[in-house]
Formats: C-alpha cells, structure tokens, sequence
C-alpha cells in the first residue's frame, strides 16, 4: 500500500495564501488607498484589522503546533518507507525511514492536545538491540489515511 497526504497540506497551503492575499488586500484597501473611511458593521478599521491580524496568525501556526508534517507511506516492497518533512509556513529538513520487514519492531503512537496531534514512533530490530525512531506526526493524515496506516503497520509488526 502506497498513500501521501499530498492534497492536505496543498489545502493548508493555499488556506495560508488566500489569508495572505486577503490581509494584504485589507491594508491596501484601508491604509494605503484609503478607500473606505466609515466603520464597517459598526466595527473601526483598526478592530478589523486586528480581527483579521489573528485569524492570518491561527492559520499560520495551526500546522506548527499540531506539527503538520507531509507523510508518504510505502509498504510495498520488502522495506517499510516513510518520507517526511514539516510543512508550516518554513518547510524542515526531509526526513526518510527505511525499515526491512524482517527488522521491523513494532511501533507506539503517541497522541497529544485532545488528539490533534498524534504520531508514530517506530522501532526496528537491531544486532544491538531495538532502535527508536524520532517521531513522524501524523497529524495531517486524513482519519481514512491514519486507519489504513495503523492497519498496515500492524500487518507487518510481528505477533506476540
């Protein structure tokens, strides 16, 4: 089984530019034109802007602190692959793991914030003994996408 959640963070990503365009539009239309003068719904145009200043700073951080990362899952082959990389307003470091079924240890999720932000940690059999990988949120991951996943991974977790 193959999947991404490609379309999700392209979603989170054109969300951030139409707020972007929107707030930019705002201080053109308002504070730079000065286009319209009278309040707006009884509200003053600072108050508007601030209303919209917070509305730009909840889309852009909600993916920081759920820790929206960019998943691709393949379990295809004899290896388990998972690439990985944040996707919030600055993208990180991509991150690839390769786990061979036969070394494949297991794996825990771990759930944070009333559930809004889980992950997976995996863990492979090593000559040393069980390696523990860093974390890959699954945050972003639709409920279909983290079922299938979990389903997956217990398909090639060894049986107790």
């Amino acid at each position: 089984m193959t999947f991404d959640n490609s379309k999700t963070i392209i979603g989170v990503r054109i969300k951030l530019f139409f707020a972007t365009v929107l707030l930019l539009a705002w201080v053109g239309v308002i504070y730079v034109a000065k286009l319209i003068k009278s309040p707006i719904l009884g509200l003053d145009d600072s108050i508007w802007t601030l209303i919209l200043v917070i509305i730009w700073i909840f889309i852009a951080l909600l993916p920081m602190i759920l820790n929206y990362q960019f998943v691709f899952y393949s379990d295809d082959s004899n290896d388990i692959v998972f690439k990985y990389f944040s996707a919030g307003i600055v993208g990180g470091k991509k991150n690839s793991v390769e786990i061979n079924k036969g070394t494949f240890a297991g794996f825990k999720i771990e759930s944070k914030y009333f559930g809004l932000n889980k992950s997976i940690i995996l863990f492979q059999k090593l000559a040393q003994g069980v390696a523990k990988f860093p974390p890959i949120f699954i945050s972003a991951l639709t409920k279909d996408q983290q079922v299938r996943l979990i389903h997956a991974l217990n398909q090639c977790a060894p049986q107790s």
